[in-house]
């Protein structure tokens, strides 16, 4: 998997467990991506560093140089969308 589409996954995973925290699912998923990141990639960290209206700003750090990858908020946010919006994935 290409650098850009594990960070973009864990973007999305990300948002998802933070907003669903009982969600062990989403909670095993985000660890699967972080795990893609850190051995796959060599990422010794990431997050998302901050939000505005529009855009995500992700900082990473690759072979000792922060980075930071900007990503459209609507993108990020539609995974988290999507599971709310399917009854099946909000029942208590």
């Amino acid at each position: 998997m290409r650098l850009e589409d594990a960070l973009f996954n864990w973007v999305q995973i990300r948002l998802v467990a933070d907003a669903r925290q009982e969600d062990g699912a989403a909670r095993d998923t985000l660890a699967f991506f972080e795990e893609i990141l850190q051995e796959d990639h060599g990422l010794s960290s990431f997050e998302i560093e901050r939000a505005d209206e529009t855009m995500l700003y992700v900082r990473y750090v690759k072979d000792g140089r922060a980075l930071l990858k900007l990503y459209p908020r609507e993108a990020g946010e539609q995974l988290l969308h999507d599971i709310n919006a399917t009854p099946k994935y909000n029942e208590a």
